[in-house]
């Protein structure tokens, strides 16, 4: 009866052994798991970081894309307001103009055609001419957009 005794002492043991390594063993293994987690969160968070810093030049790029198109919006608006100036005088009436003298007429409108496509030209980011850039004076500007097509040109303010 002592030899079955300690038969069953020793596959207890045996067994608690086996367990304790087995268990030891599923250890390692949830370690290597976590180990391998934890890189590709450490990844995924090294990218997050570079998504953000990304994120927030774009954003710099898009306000300063913004302000320059409100400027610019600003300097259109300004154009056309001028040339509303221009073109709604009372008293005028260019139909009565271009019977009376057709050919004066049209050569101002032509004029002026070449102008405004010049300005389209250049709104739609065609580049200045040495000839635009360096007009300082009212006879070499272009009429129609002179703050977009002559940057070096200054209006006489009275």
């Amino acid at each position: 009866m002592f030899g079955y005794f300690k038969m069953i002492i020793a596959v207890v043991m045996i067994a608690g052994i086996a367990g304790a390594g087995m268990y030891v063993m599923k250890l390692r293994s949830d370690n290597a798991i976590l180990k391998a987690n934890q890189i590709k969160l450490e990844e995924a968070v090294s990218s997050q970081k570079e998504l953000i810093a990304q994120q927030k030049e774009d954003f710099q790029e898009i306000l300063e894309a913004n302000n320059k198109m409100n400027q610019l919006l600003t300097v259109l608006k300004k154009d056309l307001d001028d040339l509303d100036k221009r073109f709604n005088k009372k008293g005028r009436d260019i139909g009565k103009y271009a019977i009376e003298k057709p050919k004066v007429i049209e050569r101002i409108i032509n004029k002026g055609s070449i102008a405004a496509t010049r300005c389209v030209e250049i709104a739609g980011g065609a580049p200045l001419t040495e000839q635009e850039k360096t007009a300082t004076k009212k006879s070499e500007i272009n009429r129609e957009c002179p703050s977009i097509a002559n940057p070096n040109y200054v209006p006489y303010q009275e």
